[in-house]
């Protein structure tokens, strides 16, 4: 079973780990940040009381495993941040 969804930015290319030192002067392993693809908006939408990405994802990109694309053109880290937000970005339905 797959971690991540096929076509998250996190499949390809395997991730190798580096060296770090944490706050407390800890040895860790760390693993490189990958670079956001480029997403772009198609509009925007005004969320609805219980609305999910996977919802919006499934009725704007005809795939609920594409939520992480609204979050990525809403500059989010984590998706739940956007539970919140009562407007955002939609992103294109093909990159």
């Amino acid at each position: 079973m797959a971690v991540f969804d096929r076509l998250s930015r996190y499949v390809k290319p395997a991730l190798t780990p580096y060296a770090a030192t944490d706050a407390r002067g800890r040895k860790v392993s760390a693993l490189p940040m990958i670079e956001p693809p480029v997403e772009t908006p198609a509009g925007r939408h005004a969320k609805k009381q219980h609305q999910r990405l996977d919802h919006l994802a499934a009725a704007y990109l005809k795939d609920p495993n594409a939520f992480w694309r609204f979050a990525e053109v809403n500059g989010a880290i984590l998706p739940d941040s956007l539970s919140e937000v009562e407007l955002i970005e939609v992103p294109a339905p093909t990159r």
